[in-house]
């Protein structure tokens, strides 16, 4: 089997960055300075993606920056030098989406190779070859398409035309994401990046002669929320979006946590392993999925690589989270000792549960809590601060820890 498949993880800051590679991504991708569809907050400046490129190269993986608004007449006119600045402090490829863009980049910058986002809404071979044609080195495949028809694109494009899919996060309601939903209702486009989620708010009925009286708007037994989306599961089936030919597995998630990041990519770093290795057993995907259940997300589905949307849960338009981040790792110290730089509320006797790249389902019992100072305390109440308690072997710095709700 084919072992060059790359775990593609998000980062939308220095820390999700290296929590992505620490927790086995292969490359990350980041908003730079112009044109990046994710709030200002998740954009990297030059300087920054001049380090992240240093940090990320100095490991061996990738750095791909997105470039996916759709720009206006002045913001083509800018792309060229953008695009030479990208390609000369080393960035692995640029993620684009408008087809004026892709040709402004390919001229000013040649050898920075060009990623077709799925925000082109690629869905068939003929639109993949023309990308091929105009120079780009991959296409991000719309999220609409069936395993059934990535498999007969794949048939019919140029061996050298790689193929990514979205594996796992949030989806947009909208077609591959061009919503205008935000912009009607507040102003702010998420074409532009500045999204503000309104598909996720909760909405009420009217009618025209009963001003004052609203009814929830029910869609079935399981939900009310009809325009926000579940988030996309991949785990279980990943091997078959092997077979259909996707080489490149992409975890949604620019404006969520370290701790999202870390969780979420640890998991599929170990479900690829797992299934190149032949080691993958039902038993282990369902310890993988346990994993992801740890982290922040709404009701799970297959998304459309099986037709229509497979639900793997109930969905009340509630986020459902079965852990609770309380610290990350700072130091590993002498005498079986570890120091935590606090999130959440921590008291002596709770189980902890590591999150670490090195061991799956470790946990301990907090105790012999101190502060940095070394006075024994019950609790660790206050985010940001240092505290120290016993660790078991195998905790390291960069491991995150969480306290299991249910």
């Amino acid at each position: 089997m084919n072992k060059h498949y790359e775990l593609l993880a998000p980062a939308g800051s220095p820390e999700a960055l290296q929590a992505a590679l620490r927790f086995g991504a292969d490359a990350v991708y980041v908003g730079g300075p112009k044109l990046q569809l994710r709030a200002g907050s998740a954009g990297f400046s030059m300087d920054a993606l001049s380090e992240a490129a240093r940090f990320v190269h100095g490991r061996g993986k990738k750095l791909y920056v997105t470039v996916n608004a759709f720009p206006t007449n002045r913001e083509i006119d800018a792309l060229g030098d953008y695009a030479q600045a990208l390609s000369a402090l080393g960035a692995d490829g640029a993620i684009v989406a408008d087809l004026g863009a892709i040709a402004a980049m390919r001229r000013a910058a040649p050898a920075l190779p060009i990623h077709v986002s799925t925000q082109a809404n690629c869905l068939n071979y003929a639109a993949a070859q023309v990308y091929w044609d105009m120079g780009a080195t991959r296409v991000v495949l719309g999220r609409e398409m069936t395993l059934e028809q990535i498999r007969e694109l794949r048939a019919k494009i140029p061996v050298g035309l790689e193929l990514e899919a979205f594996v796992h996060g949030a989806m947009c309601m909208a077609y591959s994401g061009r919503c205008m939903i935000s912009a009607y209702l507040t102003g702010r486009s998420a074409n532009r990046g500045a999204c503000t989620q309104s598909c996720r708010w909760r909405y009420a009925l009217m009618e025209e002669k009963r001003p004052g009286e609203f009814f929830p708007v029910e869609e079935d037994a399981d939900g009310t929320t009809i325009l926000s989306s579940f988030d996309l599961n991949c785990l279980d089936f990943l091997d078959q979006l092997i077979d259909a030919g996707v080489v490149s597995f992409k975890l949604e998630g620019r404006m969520k946590s370290p701790y999202y990041v870390a969780t979420v990519t640890n998991a599929y770093r170990r479900r690829i392993d797992g299934i190149l290795d032949g080691s993958a057993t039902p038993a282990s995907v369902a310890r993988l999925q346990r994993e992801l259940n740890a982290a922040s997300h709404r009701a799970y589905a297959s998304g459309f690589y099986f037709g229509a949307m497979k639900k793997h849960a109930p969905d009340d338009g509630a986020y459902l989270q079965d852990c609770t981040f309380v610290g990350v790792v700072k130091a590993r110290l002498p005498g079986g000792r570890i120091r935590v730089e606090q999130r959440n509320r921590v008291h002596a006797g709770d189980v902890i549960e590591a999150l670490s790249p090195n061991a799956l389902g470790l946990s301990f019992a907090a105790a012999n809590m101190t502060d940095a100072d070394g006075n024994p305390i019950d609790a660790a109440a206050v985010p940001m601060t240092l505290f120290d308690m016993d660790a078991p072997e195998g905790i390291e710095a960069g491991d995150m820890l969480r306290i299991r709700n249910r």
